[in-house]
């Protein structure tokens, strides 16, 4: 069977054994690239959009979890499906039970031959399997659910990590000299902004310096809700969600003129009653 694959392994002796072993096994896959960190494998998976990509869950800049939701929040409206993603990781059996829970297939460092033989095998009867004619959303449903269930969402797509025992209540945003104290209910939402947070209240913006993931660690889930991998906004204030043409989904906000865009991964959350 032919079909494409990148390869995204910071370790290049590593990522020349993979490529090697997988043209051994299989003769026909074509390997159009190979990269070295998460924000090169984003950029030629969407670049390339291959059958098939190989990413290491340890990248430096962004991992390969993050660069896998990222490549399904960005991946273009062409009805070609998302790549089948194949996890090279050192993580012992306990912590892969998420990738099995999830459907996604994975291969241990250092890549063993019998392993990557099944992996091929399974990646073959999948893309036979997906053959069949599929348009728009429908054509990358099956990937998106797979990375739902990796990412710990349900079916309706609600954040499933567990309730902090203490929810934050109160935000100590810094500048300069001053600490301004923020309660956590006066949030409407919050965006990643580099190495930051952006706070946004009704009244202001603050900036914080902690990552948006360790961020909702602390929230309660009830009441803030991941709609992107950059936004998290308070539930109590969506007032609208409303569908394009082209079936992207965007928020409003009450009291707020901005609007919010909701990513494929997070999509399901919004369905009528």
């Amino acid at each position: 069977m032919h079909a494409t694959a990148l390869i995204a392994e910071d370790e290049p002796l590593l990522a020349a054994n993979l490529q090697a072993e997988l043209l051994r096994l299989w003769p026909e896959l074509s390997i159009v690239g190979s990269v070295g960190d998460g924000v090169s494998a984003l950029q030629q998976g969407l670049a390339l959009q291959p059958d098939l990509l190989f990413l290491d869950i340890r990248m430096p800049g962004m991992s390969g979890l993050d660069a896998a939701q990222a490549l399904a929040e960005d991946w273009p409206d062409n009805d070609r499906p998302l790549p089948l993603l194949v996890f090279v990781t050192a993580y012992d059996e306990y912590a892969l039970r998420a990738f099995e829970r999830a459907a996604l297939d994975y291969v241990l460092k250092p890549v063993q031959p019998e392993r990557l033989a099944k992996t091929c095998q399974r990646l073959q009867s999948a893309l036979q399997a997906r053959m069949q004619p599929a348009t728009g959303e429908a054509a990358l449903a099956p990937m998106l659910d797979q990375l739902r269930g990796l990412f710990g969402m349900g079916t309706a797509g609600l954040q499933a990590a567990a309730t902090p025992a203490v929810p934050l209540r109160m935000i100590q945003a810094s500048a300069g000299n001053t600490i301004t104290m923020v309660p956590v209910s006066d949030v409407v939402y919050f965006e990643a902004a580099d190495k930051y947070v952006r706070v946004i209240t009704a009244e202001r913006e603050h900036l914080i310096r902690v990552s948006l993931r360790d961020l909702l660690q602390q929230l309660d889930p009830q009441q803030f809700w991941q709609i992107h991998r950059g936004t998290v906004v308070r539930a109590d204030v969506i007032a609208s969600a409303s569908r394009d043409e082209s079936g992207k989904l965007t928020l409003s906000l009450r009291g707020h003129d901005t609007r919010l865009i909701v990513s494929r991964l997070y999509a399901d959350r919004f369905k009528g009653m």
